[in-house]
């Protein structure tokens, strides 16, 4: 399996397709090795939790649920576009992400 992802956490990105299409939202956590993110605000789930301790409080919780990076593209911060990543070498000899529609960099 291929375990590049095309975000990294902090990316602002928009789901292009399921349940969630066309919401917008940032990335709080990247797993590589399964091919999935968290965003905030996206997928969210009901978790049922039980007290652990003496006084807490137990019940539901809402919660952010992991999410193919595959459903996902990232959002330009020049042009403010959905856009495919594209890879170049910038004056310092450092490799960095641009936007293939405008040309910026991503931090």
């Amino acid at each position: 399996m291929n375990n590049k992802v095309h975000v990294k956490t902090g990316d602002e990105v928009i789901v292009i397709n399921g349940k969630y299409r066309g919401q917008k939202g940032k990335v709080l956590e990247v797993a590589p090795s399964e091919g999935k993110i968290i965003v905030e605000g996206i997928n969210i789930i009901t978790k049922h939790v039980k007290p652990r301790k003496m006084g807490e409080a137990g019940g539901l919780i809402k919660a952010e649920s992991a999410l193919y990076a595959d459903k996902v593209q990232l959002i330009c911060p020049k042009c403010g576009k959905a856009t495919r990543v594209g890879h170049a070498v910038d004056k310092n000899g450092k490799k960095v992400r641009v936007c293939k529609k405008c040309n910026a960099q991503f931090e």
